[in-house]
């Protein structure tokens, strides 16, 4: 047996010509037909490189590796679907996604998305505006809310609180730095309770005027927030682990930009599962 375990090839040599053991064919080859075999092997590895080059992959690398795809192109409202909003709710100005905030509404994405990373930036332009994105999502309005389910990724103006004051007392300041919470019998697990929602454990939103970034992961029920550059957010345990993105009409005028998100592989809910 040779070291490699394979069993031993005796191959008569007489110079000038001498002769290779060949394993595959299990027998002798010469030098020249040894050289021959050498370049179609080499010239078939090539062909599979261009092949896989040609499809996208580099075959060092191995299989693509996911990358993000635009949600908004900055001029239109394609790849999005008005759900129950009026038709001047939602328009392009300026390269931004502008939300009149009328009426309390959705407008969802396309397609539906599992697990994901999703960039999304937007700024309110009124005192107290109030919007979110809804991930996860049905998209089946609730008649007297005119809201759907999913997990809400709340998107507030800093001077919400100061305008909605509860028997006098100004509400937590966490209202307004980036609460997610289960709407419309979805049920999650807070990582920061404050009641059944998940409160950012730093104040990092902006006011008016000023744009604001959220990072959101989203994977296999488990969802983070970065609020500006920092993850400060999260909950577990949704009990809807996929569905649609919708973005939120809610009273008062919002802009949003640079909606980027990137597809990950499924997890555990099947084809039409929610």
């Amino acid at each position: 047996m040779n070291p490699q375990g394979k069993r031993s090839i005796s191959c008569w040599t007489a110079p000038p010509r001498v002769y290779f053991p060949d394993y595959a064919t299990k027998r002798c080859m010469s030098l020249p037909e040894r050289g021959q075999k050498a370049m179609r092997q080499f010239a078939m590895t090539a062909a599979l490189g261009a092949v896989l080059l040609v499809a996208g992959m580099d075959p060092a690398i191995g299989e693509p590796v996911p990358g993000f795809q635009s949600l908004f192109n900055g001029k239109d409202l394609t790849g999005w679907v008005n759900v129950n909003t009026a038709d001047d709710t939602w328009s392009v100005r300026d390269g931004v996604l502008v939300c009149s905030g009328r009426p309390i509404g959705v407008m969802r994405s396309e397609k539906q998305y599992e697990n994901f990373v999703l960039h999304i930036e937007w700024m309110h332009v009124e005192p107290g505006g109030n919007s979110g994105v809804f991930v996860w999502s049905n998209a089946q309005p609730d008649p007297r809310t005119r809201l759907p389910n999913g997990v809400e990724v709340q998107m507030l103006e800093l001077d919400w609180v100061n305008l909605n004051k509860r028997n006098g007392e100004t509400p937590p300041i966490a209202y307004v730095h980036g609460e997610l919470f289960g709407v419309g019998g979805v049920q999650t697990i807070p990582d920061n309770p404050r009641g059944s929602r998940s409160k950012s454990i730093e104040n990092r939103a902006k006011g008016r005027g000023e744009w604001n970034t959220y990072d959101v992961v989203a994977v296999d029920g488990v969802i983070k927030l970065s609020v500006n550059g920092r993850f400060v957010n999260g909950i577990s345990r949704s009990s809807q682990k996929k569905g649609y993105l919708c973005l939120e009409s809610e009273g008062a005028e919002i802009h949003f930009r640079n909606i980027q998100i990137m597809e990950l592989p499924p997890g555990v809910t099947g084809p039409g599962e929610y």
